[in-house]
């Protein structure tokens, strides 16, 4: 195995690097298989035909993809789902259009003008949880179930 960030042969299946203190798997620039030189655009191994894995683990949130489906789903018209990616600003743009559109439905149908673009959209957003795409207030995409 060697070191993804330095390119250093390593012995078994340490932690970090001992060369530059990096963990491992972690960097781009060199092959895991063969430590030949890699960019961070390869996809295979020219040296040894390995494939070589993206380091995405620092774009991926702590969030759970789970949660964010359910509340998507359940309570979506009231931005709940947003409240929990951090997403505040349009989390309170949700609450308020689906209190006053289930407010208001009753009065001649008026709410509808706020219930069904704040549906449509907690649809697009549960859409998008379930297939992997919603991302946090930070950018980074939500994976883990």
């Amino acid at each position: 195995m060697f070191c993804r960030n330095c390119g250093k042969e390593l012995t078994g299946s340490p932690e970090i690097c001992i060369n530059c203190g990096a963990k491992p798997m972690g960097g781009t620039g060199f092959c895991h298989s063969c430590g030949a030189p890699t960019t961070p655009l390869t996809e295979i191994c020219v040296k040894c035909g390995t494939k070589v894995a993206k380091a995405i683990a620092g774009d991926i949130s702590p969030k759970s993809r789970l949660a964010v489906t359910l509340l998507a789903w359940f309570l979506g018209i009231f931005g709940a789902h947003r409240f929990y990616l951090g997403k505040i600003g349009t989390a309170v743009v949700m609450l308020i259009l689906g209190i006053i559109g289930l407010s208001t439905v009753w009065i001649f149908g008026i709410g509808l003008v706020c219930l069904i673009p704040v549906g449509i959209w907690a649809l697009i957003d549960f859409i998008y949880a379930v297939s992997g795409h919603m991302k946090d207030k930070e950018g980074k995409v939500i994976l883990k179930w």
